[in-house]
């Protein structure tokens, strides 16, 4: 009986250990990212590099801390409910200028296979409203990102 409860304490701190990782930006942005690499339902490797390659620029890291980061977004996004947790934490940390950039590397992700599935473009709109993107600013990122990708298909609901 005694195993059990310590069993059981264990599991407890190690769930809150793993949710006391939602309240990290670099956490919540790589759980974002993730998110809507997934959000098609087919994860193509030239997504998965894509957003390693973002996570690494952005964080400035490599090696076992952004397989680490990586695998903390894929995680925390796999246990969550809604995105509402880490897009708070987003609006939190980050200002104006950076969670319009922060839409921008999603739309990265988004054009990684240069396809725009509705799926993706519903969840970037989504993040966008969440942490306070304008429309405007949404639909000029994704223009921008767009222009660079090789090979776009696929068109916005916003036009």
């Amino acid at each position: 009986m005694f195993e059990r409860v310590l069993s059981f304490l264990r599991d407890l701190s190690t769930d809150a250990d793993a949710h006391a990782g939602t309240d990290d930006p670099r956490v919540a942005a790589s759980a974002l990212l993730y998110h809507v690499m997934n959000a098609d339902g087919v994860r193509q490797d030239v997504e998965w590099e894509k957003f390693k390659a973002v996570l690494a620029q952005s964080y400035s890291i490599s090696g076992d801390e952004l397989e680490d980061l990586a695998a903390a977004g894929e995680r925390a996004d796999n246990e969550s409910i809604d995105l509402h947790a880490f897009t708070s934490v987003l609006k939190r940390h980050l200002d104006a200028d950076a969670r319009k950039a922060f839409i921008g590397l999603m739309w990265e992700i988004v054009y990684a296979d240069g396809e725009l599935h509705e799926l993706e473009d519903n969840t970037v709109w989504r993040v966008a409203e969440l942490i306070g993107v304008e429309r405007r600013d949404r639909i000029e990122a994704r223009r921008r990102v767009a222009a660079h990708a090789p090979g776009v298909t696929g068109t916005s609901s916003d036009e």
